[in-house]
């Protein structure tokens, strides 16, 4: 039973229980969502049988469950005896701004239909979660949190295992002649720079191999380049990181997607990698064109 990490969330509906819970999974819990608290014991006895798919565990039990929410606290206790500890975190708001958030959302309350108003279901909300939120491990308040101030918190106190960024990074090589990658977030047009398909010993080759990339960067232009393009990327990934955007596409284009824009990427993912951030390299057109480069 050791190693395991079990979060209990709960807390006021429209605190963003439900963003929290996207949050534990990107960090690689098993998640569950509305877990009647009577099934928790079985949910640890189901844990048993795939140790390794439901180590960490992250849950979500809140007012939903309506009077079943009276056994979550004893099942927690049940649970702790067989070795298997639930830490729990509550999530609170205002009640000014869980009312402006429903408004938004137009979403009803969980407790709406048997209380004519949204703050009159808030408040008895409130009386419902009073015993769970004094138990709680980490009360934590998202009146004013941003959507990406929440994930850091959460990042910060739950990850499983160190990470030096928070954002994976496909850089793709491409030639224009056969379209813009879809999922590219940033494109860079290289076609400007000189291009290794005019001389004829080195047409056949393709970027990854070293003599276009001396080619490439005997251009005086790629230098200034690569120099302008590194503080872009240093300056606007952390950035991607606060805001908490977990994939983004580099896309490096060409004419054929054979020369240049290979060099490029290659170039750019051993800089990404430089500064530890997970990268994946793919040369989209390399094969398909050995007229254009």
């Amino acid at each position: 039973m050791r190693d395991r990490r079990w979060v209990l969330i709960t807390g006021m509906s429209g605190s963003g229980k439900t963003l929290v819970s996207h949050i534990f999974e990107d960090l690689g819990y098993f998640c569950v969502d509305n877990l009647p608290p009577r099934l928790l014991p079985a949910l640890v006895d189901l844990s048993e049988e795939h140790p390794e798919r439901m180590r960490h565990v992250a849950l979500v039990i809140d007012t939903r469950c309506g009077e079943m929410l009276a056994e979550l606290l004893d099942n927690v206790r049940r649970v702790a005896e067989r070795g298997v500890p639930v830490e729990i975190v509550f999530l609170d708001c205002t009640d000014d701004e869980l009312v402006q958030r429903f408004r938004e959302t137009r979403r009803k309350h969980p407790l709406f239909h048997e209380h004519p108003t949204i703050l009159q279901s808030i408040r008895h909300e409130r009386i419902m979660l009073e015993e769970l939120r004094a138990s709680a491990d980490r009360v934590i308040d998202t009146s004013r949190l941003a959507p990406h101030e929440l994930r850091v918190q959460i990042e910060t106190e739950y990850a499983l295992k160190a990470q030096t960024a928070g954002i994976a990074v496909n850089v793709v090589s491409f030639g224009f002649k056969y379209g813009v990658p879809p999922e590219a977030d940033l494109v860079f047009d290289v076609r400007f720079l000189a291009n290794p398909h005019y001389v004829d010993h080195l047409r056949a080759l393709d970027g990854r191999n070293p003599r276009i990339a001396r080619y490439v960067f005997d251009d005086p232009l790629t230098g200034r380049f690569m120099n302008k393009l590194r503080e872009l990327i240093d300056f606007t990934l952390p950035e991607y990181i606060r805001e908490g955007k977990a994939y983004l596409t580099i896309a490096i284009g060409c004419t054929g997607g054979r020369h240049r824009s290979v060099v490029i990427a290659e170039t750019i993912g051993g800089f990404l990698r430089e500064r530890a951030y997970r990268v994946n390299v793919e040369h989209r057109d390399v094969e398909r064109s050995v007229l254009e480069g």
